[in-house]
C-alpha cells in the first residue's frame, strides 16, 4: 500500500494510472540497473524512490505511438 506519496497527487501529474504505472516501473527499473537516484526517500525501494522523483518532477515522460519513453 502506498501511503506517500500520495495516489491522489500522483495521478494529477499523468494522465492516466496506466501512465503512472509504466512511468514508475521504468524508472525503478533503472534504478535497479545502477541508475542514480534524483531523490532520496527513507524506505529506499526502487519504486518509491521513481514515485517520490515523479512526484516532485525530477523525471517526466513521453507518450510515443510504441508506449512512453
Amino acid at each position: 500500500m502506498i501511503l506517500y506519496p500520495s495516489v491522489d497527487k500522483l495521478l494529477t501529474l499523468a494522465d492516466s494510472k496506466y501512465t503512472l504505472v509504466i512511468a514508475a516501473s521504468k524508472r525503478a527499473r533503472a534504478l535497479q540497473e545502477g541508475a542514480e537516484p534524483r531523490a532520496i526517500v527513507r524506505s529506499g525501494r526502487f519504486v518509491s524512490t521513481a514515485l517520490r522523483e515523479i512526484e516532485i518532477k525530477q523525471i517526466s515522460y513521453v507518450r510515443t505511438r510504441d508506449g512512453l519513453k
